[in-house]
């Protein structure tokens, strides 16, 4: 430690660190603008120049190394006199727009410009104008004048999202911050760049011109996509959400978020909304009351129930609906005698599980890994936010491998990407399992040769000493998905690595915990979109996106007397008997459990649209109309309770629960098998598949490109 004077106060930090730190520790503002706490120090905006004793003039805080005994003033006349001569320089090309500027109010210029700035300007020269930019749909840089060339937007394409897509060409005023990698910036963690522009040079697209800020209430919420469980600000005006950004939360999602989390929000106010619900009759579509639309599914589950056995209903459940929603249902479909309930809807595989399958280690330590094993996962498409904390690993010199079917830029340095068809995964994990056994003189789980790229992963597993397996959405969607995880957990024990899953949704954790699967001899989601169903309850499911059948399951489902859809969109109209509008995550009370098993808990952030009701009141009351006990909840929390997963004080779930083992048989994947089922990065839910902006970036054309295909 090493111990300075900063403001007449004293001050230990860790050596190596800058005077910014030291300042931080102590609770001194020093104004900045290219330094932030997540990104390298660059030190090219010179706003944080202080007053360093025995300094021939003025040093950079951020740039500075304390060193013991150093006397430090941020507030005396030589440093402010040094910061109003940088705000000068800064000001000098600087539009006078921000009575039109998207950034105004929110603006760090603006407020150090009041501390900082005359009050009149001594440049009389022509400004320079930099010309506006088309880099896609999610930003804008419409005013790039504004730019003071903080550099870090630039520095978060290299070291956060992993690739360079903003640069800085020419020189001295004729620099400009331009797209250099192509001519759109295409990165899954774009947004970020938004929040962390200090001036209104990069902003929302999609927001541009919708309010300004300080008309904004804002609320905290869950992202509902995938298991990060990223923490949001909701902000909304005149009961409509208009943006959402990061809440930050350390042990979760740091200060970012993925553009799915970001920009889904448009979906939620779009023409395919469903405001009422609506029956169909004579093959035409009618808008009913609720009172109508619940008496007609009770008494059809009830005639339905009574002719073709309990067993005959089921319901197919997405894991992006809250854990409450999932108890319900689940509770719903039990109290009717049948066990046909299932969240898996993209499985092929159904294997009993001993345990709710989890990351297997937490969230942050993610960033701390020295070797990383990855199978069947497009990381970086599949789990932003996991990818971007693997990469953190990877920048302090973590080995990163992969198996999957096709090698993909992760924008990360993998050491060894094993690529391999689907159907022989199990060969190529076992491959991986018998170099580890001959490396350490034991006997191989499962008979197979042993390759020179195995022999180096296993080599690099068993060094290092924070490891981790992780299996991907591909891995957990597999026909041999069992095997899999059986010879993951075989060298996760041999290198003394964590073994887990990524998992695929925003609650699929939670989906485990509350049984929202067959526990007996209940129909599973492969066989209920066969047409093993009279009558099925789909909440939150679009067969033909949601499932591993896709078109087929529509058919399947056409089979069934009676459907009934709970959805916030106009959706399964043509397999569909009833539309129940049920609200999205930003209308309703719920909670998630993510990939680390961390139960998060959020509210609702607007009014519900026109008749939208949220989907735990509708199963209550549907519970309630079929008679069956133990529906009188009065409000989610109350359901939340009888769940019994975890507490407000206590959000991790018990470890107990949470189990990666198996004790299945390891058997060889069959040649042909159906390649697992996984979802596009902006398909993966009805939010983001109905999001214009989202729909429109490279992502989401290459997908529609290979569909087509």
């Amino acid at each position: 430690m090493v111990e300075i004077e900063l403001d007449g106060q004293k001050v230990e930090v860790n050596e190596g660190s800058m005077v910014m730190h030291a300042a931080e520790k102590a609770g001194t503002y020093i104004p900045h603008f290219c330094y932030h706490k997540k990104l390298s120090i660059a030190a090219n905006c010179r706003m944080c120049l202080v007053d360093v004793e025995k300094a021939p003039k003025p040093m950079p805080a951020c740039a500075t190394p304390v060193t013991q005994g150093m006397i430090v003033r941020t507030k005396s006349d030589k440093a402010i006199k040094a910061q109003q001569s940088v705000m000068e320089f800064l000001l000098i090309n600087h539009p006078l727009d921000c009575p039109i500027c998207d950034q105004g109010g929110e603006c760090q210029l603006q407020d150090l410009a009041v501390g900082y700035g005359g009050s009149s300007s001594r440049y009389a020269e022509e400004k320079r104008v930099v010309f506006h930019k088309d880099v896609g749909p999610l930003i804008s840089m419409e005013e790039m004048s504004r730019c003071i060339h903080c550099t870090r937007c630039v520095r978060f394409g290299q070291e956060v999202a992993g690739v360079m897509e903003l640069g800085m060409i020419n020189r001295g005023e004729h620099s400009e911050i331009t797209t250099i990698a192509g001519e759109s910036i295409d990165s899954e963690l774009s947004g970020n760049m938004i929040d962390i522009c200090p001036v209104g040079a990069l902003t929302s697209k999609p927001f541009r011109y919708s309010a300004r800020t300080w008309e904004l209430s804002r609320r905290k919420s869950v992202s509902p996509h995938d298991s990060t469980g990223a923490n949001l600000i909701v902000q909304v005006k005149n009961h409509q959400v208009l943006r959402v950004v990061p809440l930050e939360n350390e042990a979760i999602n740091e200060c970012w978020i993925a553009d799915r989390d970001r920009f889904s929000y448009e979906s939620l106010n779009g023409p395919d909304r469903l405001t009422q619900p609506m029956l169909k009759q004579g093959g035409e579509w009618k808008t009913v009351d609720w009172q109508t639309a619940l008496e007609y599914v009770a008494n059809g589950l009830k005639q339905i129930g009574a002719s073709h056995g309990a067993n005959s209903i089921g319901a197919l459940v997405s894991p992006h609906s809250t854990v409450e929603e999932l108890f319900l249902a689940a509770r719903l479909v039990r109290g009717l005698g049948s066990d046909s309930i299932d969240y898996r809807l993209r499985n092929a595989e159904f294997s009993a599980p001993e345990g709710a399958r989890w990351l297997g280690t937490s969230i942050a330590s993610l960033s701390e890994l020295q070797r990383v094993l990855v199978v069947g996962s497009n990381l970086r498409k599949d789990h932003p936010l996991f990818a971007q904390r693997i990469r953190q690993a990877a920048r302090k010199g973590a080995q990163v491998h992969a198996l999957a079917s096709a090698e993909a830029d992760w924008a990360l340095p993998v050491a060894q990407f094993q690529v391999a068809p689907a159907d022989q995964w199990v060969q190529a994990l076992a491959s991986i399992a018998a170099a580890v056994a001959q490396e350490k003189g034991l006997t191989a789980p499962f008979a197979a040769d042993v390759s020179a790229q195995a022999l180096a992963i296993a080599k690099s597993l068993l060094g290092g000493d924070r490891k981790a397996v992780l299996l991907g959405n591909a891995a957990a969607h597999h026909a041999n998905a069992s095997s899999l995880l059986a010879l993951a957990n075989w060298i996760a024990r041999e290198t003394g690595a964590s073994v887990g899953y990524l998992t695929e949704a925003a609650n699929t954790v939670g989906a485990q915990l509350v049984n929202a699967q067959p526990t007996g001899a209940g129909f599973n989601a492969g066989q209920m979109v066969q047409g093993a169903l009279k009558a099925a309850l789909l909440l939150n499911v679009e067969p033909a996106f949601d499932t591993a059948a896709g078109k087929a399951a529509v058919a399947g489902l056409n089979k069934a007397e009676m459907v009934v859809t709970l959805s916030p969109f106009k959706t399964n109209l043509d397999i569909s008997d009833v539309l129940l509008p049920i609200a999205p995550f930003t209308e309703t009370s719920g909670s998630f459990v993510n990939a680390e098993g961390r139960l998060q808990s959020f509210h609702a952030v607007v009014k519900p649209l026109g008749e939208t009701r949220p989907a735990w009141k509708v199963l209550r009351v549907l519970g309630n109309l079929l008679g069956l006990g133990d529906f009188a909840f009065e409000s989610s929390q109350e359901v939340l309770a009888q769940a019994a997963l975890a507490t407000a004080e206590q959000p991790l779930v018990a470890a107990g629960r949470l189990n990666n083992g198996s004790n299945a048989p390891i058997r060889a994947s069959v040649a042909g098998e159906v390649a697992p089922v996984t979802a596009a990065i902006y398909q993966l839910d009805g939010l983001v598949r109905r999001a214009p902006s989202l729909q429109l970036t490279a992502d989401a054309r290459l997908a529609l490109d290979e569909v087509t295909a």
